[in-house]
Order: C-alpha cells, then structure tokens, then sequence
C-alpha cells in the first residue's frame, strides 16, 4: 500500500491508497491529526501506523511549504518543522518517500489521464460550443484560494509521441496584484497603507485572492466606501472562531448582507481576472481549474456569470480564452489524491 498526506499548519491527513489500477482508490483508513500537537510528521506517521495496523514502502507526502528536492527537505511555512526525506526513511524504513508542495501535489490530480471526471470530481463553469470538455492534450493551469493563493502549471509534453504533463509549483500567487478599475486602484492604495509595514507598498494577488482577501475587501468596502455593516454579520466577525471568509461568503449567498454581497461579488472577479492571466501566460487549452478550500463552497457564487466575465475580459484575446474550459475541482480531499496520482504517474514511467 501507499502512504499519502496532506501536511499543514492545523492539521495532517494521512490516508492508505491502492496503486495498482488505473485510477488510485483510497482505502477505508483515513485519519487526520493536529499538527500543533505534534513535534514533527515522524511522530504523527509512527501514531498513524500503530493505530492503523499498517505497513508501507513508499509514501508521497504534499507539504504546505517550499521543497528543496535536492535536498529532500521541506520548512513548513506555519510550523517549527523541518521534513526531511533522509530521517523519515531512516526512522520509519519505509523505501521510497517523495516530499511535494501541497499545491503540485493537487495538480497531479489533474496530470493522470481520466483520474478526475464530472459530475462529483470537477464542475465546467463555461459550457459553450467553443469549449471542448475535459481535451486530451493542451496545458493546464491550477489556481487555488484558501488561506493563500497556489499556482500550478501543467505543460504538456508530446516528444517521443506520448502525450504527457509535466507539474511545476510556482510562487504565481505572490506577483503584483493590478487594479482594472479606478474601485480596484482604491483597493490596492487601501491595502498598500495597511501593510507597509510588511510588504512596503508590495500588494499581491495573494492578499486579494484568498481567504485573507474576502476580508481585506469587506473592510475596504466598510471603511472607505461607507457601505453599512450586517449587525449579526460585525457581531460573528469580532466573537466567532469562524474563518472571516467564510462568515462573508455565507452571508454573501444567503443575500442577507449587501456589504458581504459586494466583497463576495469583487472577490470572485479579481479571481477571474487572475485565471485569465495565467490562463494566457500558459495557453491553457487543456483546461484551466480551480482548487484550494474555497471554490467549492461559493460555486453558485462561480456559476452567475461574475467569474467568467472577468476571465474572458481581455481584450482582442477572449476569443482565445472562450475556448478555454474552467473547472472547479470538488473531488473529496484533493491533496490526498493528487499524491497517490503522484506515486502512479512515476510507477507508469518505470521501465518494465
């Protein structure tokens, strides 16, 4: 059996895959664990195999941090961990361990022929006659909101006349956020004044198109455009323990808060316009898709036409972008998938 998991800074979720056909399937053990509780992933994996009763060789592990792979090591960005392969194949003698972004690792999801397929795993928000659903060949490009904001390219490689992708993490969602409208100019000088301190005037799309976002633009609106307050909605944003973001979008889709209607609506269109962009920096024909904890939850939000008028607003080239599939992945634990797609592609490419 394969070990896979999806390593954050709240929680890590181990899961036992079965390679063999040709779509991985998860076995019935899934466990999930506080990664505060623990001192590193050593501790949790040994804790996950007593309990489980299991023995692994290989195991792919996505991690929410940079991978040094030619060192083998990951520093998670929210944790005081180092991810070693070296220890974690030492301590736990398992044969082969591979340490992945978490976001490439959902992007191998998408690189493993007929692994995702409608209508549970992904959702087509364009369907036109200019689409082609679910091409066989073209680039992909990921796009995931949730707490940050991850980016992922899949180039497709037809040398040697086997079609296949090749999965490359990037940083895109660190790159300088750009106003379209004098609403959005005010946006970025808002949030270039709030943290300057940090950031010294650097504004990404990050700060917009994320968790972190929906909330930067629910105070913009509040705060400079005077736009008034829910009072039950300002009640749960000071008392809960709920995610901001997700008592916005909840009162956004319920329609019981303008404010939190029009962050919602902004947000969903600075995202389409950011697809649009690294849509056209990859040419994307093999369909371009959203991930990332957030997409899921707001799909009737995705699906009123907001989204893919701003993807497809560039100029002479949303003729190019209409032919452009769109998806939001919903398949179940994405990460955890994405891994054992991991572990597939590189069995398939063995030589026999």
């Amino acid at each position: 059996m394969l070990l896979v998991g999806d390593i954050g800074g709240t929680n890590t979720r181990l899961a036992l895959y079965n390679i063999d056909g040709e779509v991985p399937e998860r076995a019935s053990k899934i466990k999930t664990y506080s990664s505060q509780a623990f001192t590193g992933l050593t501790a949790i994996v040994e804790k996950f195999l007593e309990e489980t009763g299991s023995t692994c060789t290989h195991a792919v592990f996505g991690v929410a941090g940079p991978v040094d792979k030619v060192k083998g090591e990951s520093q998670i960005t929210n944790l005081p961990w180092l991810i070693s392969v070296r220890e974690l194949k030492a301590t736990l003698d398992i044969q082969q361990v591979s340490l992945l972004n978490d976001v490439e690792t959902i992007a191998y999801g998408l690189a493993l022929p007929g692994a995702l397929k409608e209508p549970n795993d992904v959702f087509q928000l364009n369907r036109s006659y200019e689409t082609q659903p679910h091409p066989t060949s073209g680039n992909k490009v990921l796009v995931a909101p949730g707490t940050g904001l991850g980016e992922a390219i899949l180039t497709y490689d037809e040398i040697g006349g086997k079609g296949r992708y090749i999965v490359s993490a990037t940083e895109g969602g660190h790159t300088d956020f750009a106003p379209r409208s004098t609403f959005e100019a005010g946006l970025l000088r808002y949030l270039q004044d709030k943290f300057w301190h940090d950031s010294f005037g650097h504004i990404s799309y990050e700060r917009v198109c994320s968790g972190q976002g929906i909330k930067h633009i629910y105070d913009y609106l509040k705060e400079t455009n005077g736009m008034p307050e829910n009072p039950d909605v300002a009640r749960r944003l000071l008392q809960s323990d709920e995610p901001a973001n997700k008592i916005i979008s909840e009162a956004a889709l319920s329609h019981s808060s303008e404010l939190c209607m029009t962050a919602l609506t902004t947000f969903v269109s600075i995202l389409g316009a950011e697809c649009g962009n690294m849509a056209l920096n990859t040419l994307s024909f093999g369909g371009v898709y959203l991930g990332g904890g957030i997409p899921p939850k707001i799909l009737d939000k995705l699906r009123d036409g907001s989204f893919i008028a701003a993807f497809l607003n560039k100029g002479r080239f949303a003729s190019t972008l209409i032919k452009m599939p769109v998806y939001v992945i919903l398949k179940e634990e994405p990460g955890l998938f994405g891994a054992a797609c991991y572990a597939k592609i590189i069995a398939n490419q063995a030589p026999t």
